[in-house]
């Protein structure tokens, strides 16, 4: 490992990295508002219900907004590198990394998906990757 901070699971997060590690993408969910949101909350941004659940993405969407980042935010972390707020194609948004190859080629607009790569034996981190045709 590169000295990078391993993601800690917590009770409301576990379900998300134990399908991350079967390589699924899972959202939080709620039925009561139909509610997809990311990061997971003890209740529901949008009603204050605390009767939510994880559902599966497909795990394609649309850079919705990117930066990209020079200055490591800690060690470990290789510079440069796109962090982009991922529009969901089935709902929600999602922060994350998006491999393009050249950071200066992921955009606004540009279709990605999906793509889980192992960071220990217990934590496997969503990228995503161009999504074209």
């Amino acid at each position: 490992m590169n000295g990078r901070p391993v993601p800690v699971p917590t009770e409301l997060s576990e379900p998300f990295w134990a399908a991350a590690r079967r390589g699924e993408l899972v959202i939080p969910y709620c039925p009561s508002c139909d509610l997809r949101f990311f990061v997971p909350e003890p209740a529901c941004p949008g009603c204050m219900s605390r009767d939510w659940r994880y559902e599966p993405s497909a795990g394609r969407g649309t850079v919705y907004s990117v930066t990209v980042v020079h200055r490591a935010p800690g060690p470990g972390f290789d510079t440069p590198f796109a962090l982009a707020v991922i529009d969901l194609d089935d709902g929600g948004t999602l922060l994350s990394h998006v491999d393009a190859g050249d950071p200066d080629g992921v955009v606004i607009g540009l279709p990605v998906r999906v793509d889980f790569r192992p960071f220990t034996d217990e934590i496997t981190l969503p990228y995503f990757v161009p999504n074209l045709p």
